[in-house]
């Protein structure tokens, strides 16, 4: 199982600029609202986008979808890992916990 990753810490990743974002959503709803950031990779594409969107596997990667309920982080983080990378983390609370402690998000539209 990957390892978990808080809010708070994920914050500090976030503003220091030491993280890459990865939403774990279907690409509608990355569209419509997704972290700072952040690139879209669903579990379906991990083998064939990976080495574009992520090009260093010692890089730190956060993975996270919607809401502990959710089981797309943990897929792309785990099909990840299985391809080498080295420091991938979960933020298991997802999206909804980012924004209900009101801290900004971009679309597609934006």
């Amino acid at each position: 199982m990957t390892t978990l990753i808080s809010r708070p810490d994920l914050e500090k990743l976030i503003d220091a600029g030491t993280v890459v974002l990865v939403d774990a959503l279907p690409p509608a709803y990355y569209a419509a609202q997704h972290l700072p950031g952040a690139v879209n990779l669903v579990e379906d594409e991990v083998d064939a986008r990976a080495a574009d969107l992520l090009p260093d596997k010692d890089a730190q990667i956060v993975t996270y979808c919607s809401n502990a309920a959710c089981g797309n982080s943990q897929a792309v983080a785990a099909r990840l890992e299985r391809l080498g990378y080295t420091n991938v983390r979960k933020y298991g609370d997802g999206i909804q916990d980012w924004v209900e402690a009101g801290n900004p998000t971009e679309s597609a539209a934006a």
